[in-house]
C-alpha cells in the first residue's frame, strides 16, 4: 500500500500554487489555446479528463473499465492528453498512473475565460 502511495505521489505531486502571469491574448496565447482544444476535442478526452479530476490518481485500466472503449484506444487519447500537458503519467510496474496537470488545467481556464 505504502509503494502505491509513493508511485501516486511521484506521479501527482502537489498542485504548484504559484499564478501564471503569462498573458491570456496575443499570438501566443491563441496557438496555446488552439492546441488545448484540440487535445479536449474528443468525447472520450473530455470523460478521461473528468475521471481525473474527481481522483488524485488513476490506473489506465480504471479508466478502461469507466468507459467503453478499448485498451488500446484509451491509451491513444491518454497520450493525446499528456503530449499537451493536460496529465502527466508514470510507469509503476506493469501499470501506469495518469492524473490532471493543475497548472495546465488552470491555463486552460484563463485561455477561454479571455475570449
Amino acid at each position: 500500500m505504502a509503494e502505491a502511495s509513493a508511485a501516486s505521489e511521484a506521479c501527482c505531486p502537489p498542485a504548484d500554487p504559484a499564478p501564471d502571469l503569462r498573458p491570456v491574448e496575443g499570438a501566443e496565447a491563441d496557438d496555446e489555446l488552439a492546441a488545448l482544444a484540440k487535445a479536449i476535442g474528443h468525447p472520450a478526452r473530455v470523460q478521461i479528463l473528468r475521471l481525473l479530476v474527481r481522483r488524485t490518481s488513476c490506473v489506465c485500466g480504471d479508466i478502461v473499465d469507466e468507459l467503453p472503449l478499448a485498451q488500446s484506444t484509451v491509451s491513444q487519447h491518454l497520450k493525446v492528453l499528456k503530449d499537451a500537458g493536460l496529465v502527466r503519467g508514470s510507469v509503476d510496474g506493469p501499470r501506469v498512473c495518469y492524473c490532471i496537470e493543475p497548472r495546465t488545467l488552470r491555463r486552460l481556464k484563463a485561455l477561454i475565460g479571455g475570449l
